[in-house]
């Protein structure tokens, strides 16, 4: 929504560079307009070129706030503390965005608020992932207050020529070559009351939620798509934690799967594809790491399901910039 204002800010008339992809600043009033991620992703780049700002996407996302994802944003608000607004929002945000999946994990003392891409196909750029970590650094200020601050932060792409704007946007250690976008703070931050809270508007939010999910509609396989980068990521992709984060069995998640015409297998394949391609895409992370980071037992493993996937090796893949698709 920023963007049409940041291009003027910048020095650029965005009717006239919106105009290259079929769209006017009008289309960005609204929350509840949607680009793909191709166009974004397209579009990002095409800003940080002719405004000659190589932290576009981080300037767009420091400009957004926790409202822009509408009714989502709104349930967040209302909730009564941290963690609730964490719990709902990463919970229901397929509502603003069903090609993103949000996840919050607590460990030791600390919390990771990550982000991942779900668009099979789709690995999003330096741009995009800058503008949805900036995104979230900046719901996290509107719903602890200026005084809040992440631990760490982690980039899922190579070290930019300049990191001046990252230090100076969060003033927090810099994580590049990330595994995943995330903001890591101290858990304590969880639970604390949220100054917008309301009882009231929290419960209409919630039933109108729930009413547009009804309306949507949301099938087991698409369901557990969107927790697997989680459990990919805590080391706990198996059907048995699945079934239990999804409230089932694991006779009745693979019947129900099965009924679909998709099974677990199938699915965490496809989830650790896309993952992958975003790694060696956006990152300069080794082959090793990258096989760690999704359950493999060791590079060699991952290599031949990668060439399963792609018909060719990860490192060739990565040489080509990931235009490789799943065969």
């Amino acid at each position: 929504m920023p963007v049409p204002l940041l291009l003027r800010d910048l020095g650029v008339d965005p009717e006239g560079l919106l105009a290259e992809f079929g769209l006017a600043p009008a289309h960005f009033d609204d929350p509840d307009n949607t680009l793909s991620f191709g166009t974004r992703s397209a579009l990002l780049g095409r800003c940080a070129e002719t405004t000659r700002c190589p932290h576009f996407g981080l300037l767009v996302g420091l400009r957004g706030s926790t409202s822009v994802f509408g009714a989502v944003g709104f349930l967040m608000q209302s909730a009564p503390d941290v963690r609730t607004a964490l719990e709902v929002g990463t919970h229901h945000f397929r509502l603003h965005n069903a090609g993103v999946s949000l996840d919050c994990r607590e460990s030791q003392g600390y919390c990771v608020f990550s982000y991942t891409i779900l668009d099979q196909g789709e690995s999003g750029d330096g741009q995009t992932l800058d503008m949805a970590i900036a995104g979230m650094f900046k719901v996290m200020r509107n719903l602890c207050g200026y005084h809040w601050a992440p631990v760490e932060v982690h980039l899922a792409h190579s070290r930019p020529r300049d990191v001046a704007p990252f230090r100076k946007f969060f003033e927090a250690p810099l994580v590049f070559d990330a595994e995943e976008p995330a903001l890591v703070f101290r858990a304590t931050w969880l639970d604390q009351p949220l100054a917008t809270a309301d009882p009231l508007l929290h419960l209409f939010m919630q039933q109108h939620v729930r009413d547009v999910e009804t309306r949507l509609g949301d099938d087991l396989p698409s369901r557990l798509r969107r927790l697997l980068p989680s459990l990919i990521a805590r080391r706990r992709a198996t059907p048995s934690d699945a079934a239990r984060r999804l409230g089932l069995g694991v006779r009745t998640l693979n019947r129900r799967l099965a009924d679909a015409g998709v099974s677990f297998t199938a699915l965490l394949e496809e989830s650790r594809h896309s993952l992958a391609r975003q790694l060696l895409q956006n990152t300069d992370m080794r082959v090793g790491q990258i096989a760690t980071r999704l359950g493999y037992a060791n590079s060699s493993a991952f290599t031949r399901a990668f060439r399963r996937w792609c018909g060719v090796a990860p490192a060739d893949c990565r040489k080509s910039g990931g235009r490789h698709s799943l065969r």
